[in-house]
């Protein structure tokens, strides 16, 4: 027969059988889900200058208020340096972070190779889609062939798989009030008395309209500032060059001949009508409830000297080529601080990845520039830029924050590197930040020019090239 239990036994046995959950319990509790990883918008602004960005103090005009009010928030780069100072090759190394000799793009019309570790594969294969919209300038290029110029065949999107509305020169396709750019299946998008800066932030609305999947990255390639090639000129929106007429011309170019006289009002006006496209972006986010989730990131590809320093607009050392403005906002970047320390066009892609939680791959040259933006290891990050340069000459420059080192081959000629090149350019940006005194071969400066020459001889075998010899400029033997 059955007994019931005693009532000391029943209330033995619920205590025992209580604390045994008590004490499981932290081991059936759920894990915190992981934080979503952010959406990244990489904003590109071609032949930008630096000092144009008015959060860099040095512009009076006040012609971008929308990107102050980004680096006001975020975090502004007042030191980015490009590596090369011209389209293609600048945008092979901003999108694998690596220098253009090693990735073999070292001057315009030769494409990014097809196997090519990119940013936007290294996202992809972290559950990102890749996105484009506007200028590629990374694909096979024949001027003689006009079909090389317009849509880019697949596996020459450097791994933009997913949205894809571009195209491969579009200042030679396109004016600033008409043209065309192609989609991912290479069907013609016509625009007509749409401003082409307007016409491309229209197709980034329509990106987000659908909505996209997320997390996504999405690159913006805006042709502005940039000149118009068939007509070597700078063509602002209709009234814009007018508002900048006699306009504050900066130090650099006001004591050179060159064409900024003429070209400085449309130059501005340009870059006024991008800065308000990115206002239109911003505020489309919001919109969306996309910002809070979203990195934006502004750079250009190279600056601009308005023929002061060679017969064209950049492929030089100096400032106006190769110093850019930087700017980047959202997760991990609204710091409301400005970052002084030199950063690398090939720093930038491990800069994002790490912002986004994606290990940057051992293919890159480049490094994090979170934990400067953390407030971290400033002072253990090499306090100088590689540049390479090409087509204007064969040359080689280092960026330090005190000076700027150019070496070239004697012979003017192009090539992707040589055995050997003179000093040929030596600026202290301390006191000449205008760049206007050429110290090469000074007798005062010759201690300075054979450190430097070093620390550059050691930075081109970094880069994978081949040890060269370095001859010292040879005003004074």
């Amino acid at each position: 027969m059955y007994a019931a239990p005693m009532q000391s036994e029943v209330t033995r046995r619920d205590f025992l059988k209580n604390s045994s959950l008590v004490a499981a319990a932290p081991l059936l509790t759920p894990r915190a889900a992981p934080e979503p990883r952010p959406n990244i918008i990489l904003i590109i602004s071609d032949q930008f200058r630096w000092d144009c960005l008015g959060a860099n103090g040095r512009n009076p005009v006040g012609i971008t208020p929308n990107l102050d009010a980004m680096a006001r928030e975020g975090t502004n780069f007042a030191n980015a340096i490009t590596t090369q100072p011209v389209c293609t090759p600048s945008r092979a190394c901003l999108f694998t972070g690596q220098y253009a000799t090693r990735i073999g793009v070292w001057k315009n019309g030769i494409p990014l190779p097809t196997d090519a570790v990119t940013i936007a594969k290294v996202l992809r294969g972290a559950g990102y889609t890749a996105n484009y919209v506007g200028k590629w300038h990374l694909a096979p290029e024949d001027h003689n062939n006009p079909a090389t110029l317009g849509p880019v065949p697949l596996p020459y999107r450097g791994g933009f798989d997913d949205f894809w509305e571009g195209c491969n020169v579009l200042e030679l396709t396109s004016h600033p009030y008409e043209g065309s750019i192609w989609d991912s299946a290479g069907r013609e998008i016509r625009f007509q008395d749409r401003y082409r800066v307007d016409f491309i932030t229209d197709r980034v609305v329509k990106f987000l309209s659908e909505p996209p999947r997320e997390p996504f990255f999405l690159v913006i390639s805006y042709l502005e500032p940039h000149f118009q090639n068939d007509c070597n000129c700078f063509v602002a929106p209709k009234g814009y060059a007018e508002r900048y007429r006699n306009s504050f011309v900066p130090q650099d170019l006001s004591f050179f001949p060159g064409d900024w006289q003429a070209q400085l009002p449309d130059y501005y006006g340009c870059i006024a009508r991008v800065d308000e496209n990115v206002g239109r972006l911003r505020q489309e986010l919001s919109t969306r409830k996309l910002a809070d989730r979203t990195i934006v990131a502004f750079v250009s590809d190279h600056g601009c000297h308005f023929r002061t320093r060679n017969q064209e607009y950049k492929r030089s050392g100096h400032e106006s080529s190769v110093h850019v403005p930087l700017v980047i906002s959202g997760p991990r970047f609204s710091r409301s601080r400005t970052v002084h320390d030199l950063i690398s066009h090939v720093d930038i892609a491990p800069t994002l990845l790490e912002a986004a939680g994606v290990p940057a791959p051992s293919s890159m040259h480049g490094r994090s520039a979170i934990p400067i933006v953390e407030g971290g290891e400033s002072a253990a990050r090499a306090d100088e830029v590689f540049i390479q340069i090409s087509e204007s000459m064969t040359g080689r420059a280092l960026r330090t924050p005190q000076w700027t080192y150019v070496v070239s081959v004697p012979d003017g000629k192009s090539r992707e590197s040589a055995p050997q090149y003179t000093e040929y350019q030596l600026y202290d940006l301390y006191s000449d930040p205008h760049q206007l005194v050429n110290l090469a071969g000074r007798r005062e400066t010759r201690e300075i020019s054979a450190r430097l020459r070093e620390r550059l001889r050691a930075r081109m075998l970094e880069a994978g090239e081949q040890p060269a010899e370095i001859l010292p400029a040879p005003l004074y033997p």
